[in-house]
């Protein structure tokens, strides 16, 4: 399992997953699809996810399900049924396809993880909290009103803007500079570590990492 590390279990309140005392639990990564928007500073959630995947033997192959409109990935970590999207809407809508696989899945917020960008974090700082505001962003604003904000997010610094007068739109959906992307292989091994540890040890706690080197 490469960078996955097993840990103690934490079992969930009752009531959201039937067999045993297995937890089910819901990864998202926010991006928006299409080849034109592959390493955008907006798709690194994608990015994140991808990696998980890749990592682990235990997770499927990618498979389209439409019907929850996202591309999903599924297996079993330990004492956690695992769930892993993203969203094929575009990021306005990804709330659609995460309340879609949430309800289908019977999981409870409280095993939900978003992984997406933060353009008002630096970029070497990744962020993790449950709850809040979405600080102007259209992905999260839109998960917020499908399940709530009693979510997990893992937030990954993309900022600050350069230059400072781009638009907003524009900076985000631009690419990565040459020196980012050397950064990038321990953007997602950090990540995938912070996911692994909600997955093997229970709930991540408020907190800031660096990654650069």
């Amino acid at each position: 399992m490469a960078w996955l590390q097993k840990r103690p279990q934490v079992s969930d309140p009752v009531n959201y997953y039937s067999v045993g005392l297995n937890k089910v639990v819901l990864i998202v990564g926010l991006g928006n699809p299409g080849k034109e928007y592959e390493l955008t500073r907006h798709n690194i959630g994608f990015l994140c996810v991808d990696e998980f995947v890749l990592k682990s033997e235990e997770m499927s192959q990618w498979i389209e399900k439409k019907d929850l409109k996202c591309l999903i990935s599924s297996g079993q970590l330990g004492d956690s049924r695992v769930h892993i999207i993203k969203p094929s809407t575009y990021m306005n809508n990804s709330g659609q396809s995460v309340e879609l696989v949430a309800r289908f899945y019977n999981i409870h917020p409280d095993n939900v993880i978003v992984v997406h960008d933060e353009l008002d974090i630096d970029f070497g700082q990744i962020r993790v909290r449950k709850g809040g505001t979405s600080a102007g962003h259209n992905g999260i604003k839109s998960i917020s009103k499908a399940i709530g904000q009693d979510y997990y997010r893992i937030r990954i610094g993309i900022g600050p803007k350069v230059p400072v007068n781009i638009d907003s739109q524009d900076f985000v959906l631009g690419r990565f500079t040459s020196k980012e992307k050397a950064q990038l292989v321990n953007l997602k091994k950090e990540v995938v570590s912070i996911i692994s540890e909600h997955i093997f040890g229970g709930n991540l706690e408020h907190e800031t990492r660096t990654f650069l080197v």
